[in-house]
């Protein structure tokens, strides 16, 4: 099994910020190998206090503070959906959400069709479409 999406994000995010697993445990407080755990896959669920440690040390924006959060609660969430929502800014936390909670069988779904199934979604139901 490849990096959880917590781990996939939380990697991303500190390299954004040009840190070192040791500086970001210093910036935030957190013990280094705990943040190796978290970003392998070794450890989940981390408290609330840790990630928001680490969401202040990563100066994350609301939208990736919010979906640290999120998918601290949902371990299930596949990093390659997270990979497409962090390079397409467009996509906000609900549309986010929305394409995490949808089950799939078989293969990985074309995440690129699902944002746009559930904007369409989305735009019904708040009377836009």
């Amino acid at each position: 099994m490849g990096q959880p999406a917590l781990g996939f994000l939380l990697q991303r995010l500190r390299e954004e910020r040009g840190l070192s697993l040791r500086e970001l445990a210093q910036l935030a407080d957190v013990d280094h190998a705990y943040i190796y755990r978290l970003e392998s896959g070794d450890k989940e669920s981390p408290s609330a206090e840790v990630l928001l440690k680490l969401i202040r040390a990563l100066k994350a924006g609301k939208r990736e503070a919010d979906m640290v959060r999120y998918l601290a609660e949902h371990a299930g969430t596949d990093a390659a959906l997270v990979r497409h929502v962090l390079d397409d800014q467009t996509i906000t936390y609900e549309i986010f959400t929305s394409a995490a909670g949808v089950a799939f069988r078989g293969s990985r779904p074309d995440y690129q069709k699902l944002v746009e199934r559930v904007r369409r979604i989305l735009g019904e139901e708040n009377g836009l479409g």
